[in-house]
């Protein structure tokens, strides 16, 4: 087909057709892989025909879509009717960015189903961006695994956005069988078609969720898949359904978190139980159908105010919300038990005695030294048997004022991640003392806040001792890059145990300092904006060097 039959502008050139001819309620849509001329690029073309009122509900949405920039959804660059043509009736068009990369369906076909990770990653990704849509009231449509496209870099985008019609309720239904498709190869929604095992409980009722259309039951919005799929499962979860799966009276296995909660309930039934009955006499009554009251519950947030989910949590808000309903602390009008309050004496006692071992430390690491200087610099003192030298062994090591600190080891520190690599294998480089050996990050479509997916991602350096430091001097060959420069907390820890010393928009080479010398074994440069590149936005760090205090 030409641009003399479609009545297309003549900058969009047909290549080759890349999808079957789609019904749809109001005419034919046909995709091709395009050349417009006029930018040098391949675009996704789709042609409905017929044109005119049939297809303008098609364009509207369309026009909607082109306002959105999110990496899991095809771009909009162009919607409008043909002018012309010789198609009866005429046609309309809409173009869509070109995705490269490999079709979930020929993934699947080839390889089989993905691993859970990678389909909780994929899923998220798209439930993400559906969020996105649904948020300035879009519903996309077309999710569907030959639309998929598996980008490098452990990225996903949908084709074809939007379809020619379609709801929010179900893009979430599509969203679930996504979900079971990936995990197991199969869908059980179809007709005709067979039961599929699904080996993590969690996951299985999700799926479920997405297809229920009852409110007690079924997701609400595509946010709290995106936010359930975010939370990774513990050691051993996803392992089947066992006897500590309880099925709830919903039909859903209880999660691994909701079960670890009857286990301690029922651990202290128990204890009470044996303290009141020390001679067997009377049975222990185990009740596995209370539940304690879940703080926080039915405080349910939307995701774009949610903080990120801790990586061990199994349940999101609504679970929660089921949870405290089951067990309402306005019911319980009998005293706490015994085994709580000795928790609770426990618990004081604890903290009454780490606040006076931090006042102890306190006192001698700032009073008594303070006065030992004072006794040591006096006239006429002379300094006692055994302190000629100052400090240990640590302390000769440690460098002088001014001089580059030693870097024991280094990581990639990415709380919020998904769990994909991070160029982690190129961290020793920015500490070889080579500028022109660099660690990058990936590469994010769609916004330089790293396409809306996370706040930022660093590299955490470890000095192998506590250290006093001035600041640090950083190396790079992207200009533009904003980064935080955090002290204290672990290698494994959040972010928030790191206290920003410093922050900058890198220049090529900067000479960070503190406002005040810091004593800190880790050192975090936290890279919270990227910049323009070919493949999107990236940032990289050449050298990083740590600089030692007086």
């Amino acid at each position: 087909m030409t641009s003399t039959t479609t009545g297309l502008p003549d900058r969009y050139r047909p290549l080759d057709q890349v999808a079957p001819d789609e019904e749809t309620p109001t005419g034919v849509i046909r995709s091709w892989r395009a050349r417009d001329r006029v930018l040098n690029r391949d675009v996704a073309l789709r042609v409905h025909t017929p044109g005119g009122p049939a297809a303008r509900e098609w364009i509207t949405r369309a026009l909607t879509a082109g306002g959105l920039a999110t990496p899991a959804l095809s771009m909009v660059y162009d919607a409008a009717e043909g002018t012309g043509g010789t198609e009866p009736g005429g046609a309309a068009y809409v173009v869509n960015e070109w995705i490269e990369g490999t079709r979930l369906s020929d993934r699947l076909a080839t390889e089989g189903p993905l691993p859970e990770r990678e389909a909780r990653a994929l899923v998220r990704r798209l439930a993400e961006g559906v969020a996105e849509a649904h948020r300035v009231g879009l519903a996309v449509g077309g999710l569907t695994p030959e639309h998929v496209v598996l980008r490098p870099g452990g990225l996903v985008g949908l084709l074809s956005v939007p379809a020619a019609s379609g709801t929010e309720k179900g893009d979430i239904a599509a969203l679930g069988a996504l979900l079971e498709l990936c995990l197991t190869g199969e869908r059980s929604d179809l007709p005709g078609a067979r039961p599929t095992v699904i080996s993590s409980p969690d996951l299985a009722a999700l799926v479920r969720r997405a297809r229920s259309t009852d409110p007690a039951t079924g997701l609400s919005n595509v946010s709290t898949m995106a936010s359930l799929l975010a939370e990774r499962p513990r050691p051993g979860a996803g392992a089947g359904t066992g006897p500590q799966d309880a099925v709830r009276p919903d039909g859903f296995t209880d999660s691994g978190w909701m079960r670890r909660l009857r286990d301690r309930r029922d651990l202290v039934d128990a204890e009470e139980a044996r303290r009141d009955d020390p001679d067997g006499e009377q049975p222990v009554r185990l009740d596995r159908n209370t539940l304690p009251p879940v703080p926080g519950a039915g405080l349910a947030r939307p995701l774009s105010a949610r903080p990120p989910a801790p990586a061990d949590e199994d349940d999101d808000l609504d679970w929660g919300e089921t949870f405290a309903a089951e067990d309402d602390p306005a019911d319980d009008d009998g005293p706490p038990t015994t085994a709580r309050r000795r928790f609770a004496v426990a618990g004081v006692l604890v903290m009454a005695l780490a606040l006076v071992i931090a006042a102890a430390l306190w006192f001698g690491n700032n009073v008594l030294s303070v006065a030992g200087n004072v006794d040591q610099d006096g006239a006429g003192s002379t300094p006692p048997s055994g302190s000629a030298t100052t400090g240990g062994p640590a302390s000769s090591s440690a460098p002088a004022a001014g001089a580059p600190a030693t870097i024991a080891s280094a990581g990639v520190f990415d709380p919020f991640g998904d769990g994909e690599p991070e160029n982690d294998d190129e961290v020793p480089l920015t500490f070889d003392g080579d500028p022109t050996t660099t660690w990058s990050t990936l590469n994010y479509r769609g916004s330089a806040d790293f396409g809306n997916l996370k706040p930022g991602v660093g590299i955490v350096y470890d000095l192998g001792s506590e250290q006093s430091l001035a600041g640090v001097t950083l190396t790079t060959t992207t200009p533009g890059a904003t980064v935080e420069v955090r002290t204290g907390g672990t290698p494994d820890g959040d972010l928030d145990a790191f206290t920003v010393a410093t922050d900058a928009e890198l220049s090529g080479t900067d000479e960070l300092t503190f406002a005040e010398p810091v004593s800190t074994r880790y050192v975090l440069v936290w890279v919270t904006g990227l910049v323009a590149n070919d493949d999107g936005f990236g940032a990289d760090l050449a050298e990083v060097t740590v600089t030692a205090a007086g």
